[in-house]
């Protein structure tokens, strides 16, 4: 004879096997995602770091950083020295001013004392051409302080000679806000100086 309880527990076993399902279906699903994300993390850390020279490892990112300061480095080295170097009677004045906003006081010192000596008079006096031809930068990192060396080549243009010059000047670079389009990189020269300056012989 059936009974109402016989539905019961036909529903009730029902719930059981449906709860049982449910939460092994959970367990299989959270198993699954516990080992996707060791499976992601492991290659993340197998790819997140490089080997120094040294043979210590560096955090991927920091390698990063580092490989887009030089290439902002050099650039702003290569801007600063056409612009200060790469003159004439026609944009000196522009030049310079443009050179200004990419370093400190020791760029307008020099600038004052090239001033002071006439070198700029002369430029106008004889209608003189000073052109870059090659800019050649090192740049040194010792504790998170970047220093540089430069050679600069250029040609003095004086109408009937042309002489070559070699310029090896050095500094200090240090971070600091961008600021478009006076700064593009967001980099300062500190301590620039003039090192030594030789006539190349030129070929002809």
């Amino acid at each position: 004879m059936k009974t109402p309880y016989a539905n019961i527990y036909k529903v009730l076993q029902w719930n059981r096997l449906i709860v049982f399902a449910v939460v092994a279906f959970s367990l299989l699903s959270s198993s699954f995602s516990l080992w996707m994300a060791f499976q992601t993390n492991q290659k993340a850390n197998n790819s997140a770091f490089a080997i120094n020279t040294d043979g210590s490892i560096i955090p991927l990112k920091f390698v990063t950083q580092k490989e887009n300061f030089q290439i902002e480095a050099l650039a702003h080295l290569d801007l600063f020295h056409n612009y200060f170097y790469n003159i004439d009677a026609s944009n000196y004045e522009r030049n310079l001013e443009k050179s200004l906003w990419l370093g400190n006081s020791s760029v307008d010192n020099l600038y004052r004392q090239k001033k002071a000596d006439g070198v700029y008079n002369r430029l106008l006096q004889y209608s003189l051409v000073q052109k870059v031809i090659s800019i050649h930068s090192e740049i040194t990192e010792i504790d998170g302080s970047y220093s540089f060396k430069t050679r600069t080549v250029f040609e003095i243009n004086r109408g009937t000679t042309v002489d070559t010059y070699e310029l090896v000047s050095t500094g200090n670079l240090i971070l600091v806000d961008r600021n478009f389009p006076n700064n593009p990189h967001g980099l300062l020269i500190t301590n620039y100086f003039e090192n030594t300056l030789k006539k190349l012989n030129n070929e002809n």
